[in-house]
């Protein structure tokens, strides 16, 4: 699955909110029954992993962690119990529950944001300001974009002549 775009949408006043119809069809094509919801790591945001995106993550978050370091459990559980499992309904809406909507500091109106395999949810208010300039933007990625160079073979430029 790749998701791709950044759409804007409105919540109701139950909390409801279409999903974007060409994530739904990335969705179906995929064959998942259901999505996870939790408030993101680092950014005031909803992430929403189809289910075998989530199972993968959390299989993978489980194996680096030692279920008898009680450290480990916290950050576990932690990851796991602010997750909440989303349907679609017929319609193609579902329901964002009031803690992650408080939790992301969202609004009426959000952005859907897809992110390759998930689907990032913004205050549709604030999300341009998650971006870089796009003179950062342009710059971080010719940094790591370019290719390294082998500093010890390479003859400084002065010697070349």
């Amino acid at each position: 699955m790749r998701f791709l775009g950044n759409i804007e949408a409105k919540i109701d006043s139950k909390g409801r909110v279409f999903l974007p119809a060409t994530f739904r069809k990335e969705l179906q094509s995929a064959g998942e029954d259901y999505l996870v919801i939790r408030k993101d790591i680092f950014q005031p945001c909803l992430v929403l992993y189809p289910g075998s995106v989530w199972n993968a993550q959390t299989d993978i978050l489980r194996s680096r962690l030692n279920r008898w370091d009680s450290t480990h459990q916290q950050i576990f559980r932690q990851f796991v119990a602010d997750a909440e499992t989303v349907t679609l309904d017929a319609n193609g809406r579902f329901i964002i529950v009031k803690r992650l909507i408080a939790e992301a500091g969202i609004g009426k109106a959000v952005r859907f944001i897809g992110m390759d395999d998930t689907i990032e949810i913004w205050n549709g208010e604030t999300a341009s300001t998650s971006m870089m300039s796009q003179e950062e933007f342009a710059a971080q990625l010719e940094n790591i974009m370019r290719p390294a160079r082998d500093n010890a073979t390479a003859a400084p430029p002065a010697a070349q002549q």
